[in-house]
């Protein structure tokens, strides 16, 4: 069965692109060909931009490329992705009000829903304004989480 993943942040250039890349990264080592994924920003103000600096400099120290260029998500995208996966409740209140039906509610899902050993998290916080130490706290919530969706799509395959 194919998959069709959206991870969606702010400005697509810290988590959701960092998302996408981890879970692209699994997907190849564990072998799943039938998973498509892309992400997108709520905010359209970093289009076309590659991810932030620094969050590409972590993801790389953790043998991960990230080569995305930021989008913002658009209404079509409801019809494209079979699942939207938000970072924050911010991001979860403006995707909600995209969809151009109420059924295509129902594709959007928070992240740390996901997640299984951070689950202290309500959200996955924005390293924009953090420190390396932020960058790394991201990346460890995100391959947490990135796991736990590979495990779930596995069990309604």
């Amino acid at each position: 069965m194919k998959h069709k993943i959206l991870f969606v942040c702010l400005g697509n250039i810290c988590r959701s692109p960092a998302a996408e890349a981890i879970m692209r990264s699994l997907s190849v080592k564990e072998g799943r060909i039938g998973i498509e994924i892309d992400s997108a920003g709520t905010y359209a103000g970093h289009t076309g931009e590659l991810p932030d600096p620094r969050m590409r400099r972590a993801a790389a120290a953790r043998g991960i490329e990230m080569t995305h260029r930021a989008r913002q998500i658009r209404e079509e995208d409801f019809e494209l992705f079979d699942r939207i996966v938000v970072m924050d409740d911010s991001n979860y209140e403006r995707v909600s009000r995209l969809p151009p039906d109420r059924a295509a509610l129902g594709k959007v899902y928070r992240f740390v829903g996901f997640c299984t050993h951070h689950p202290q998290w309500s959200y996955v916080p924005d390293p924009y304004y953090e420190g390396r130490e932020g960058f790394e706290l991201v990346l460890d919530i995100l391959e947490d989480g990135c796991r736990g969706l590979l495990a779930e799509l596995d069990t309604r395959e």
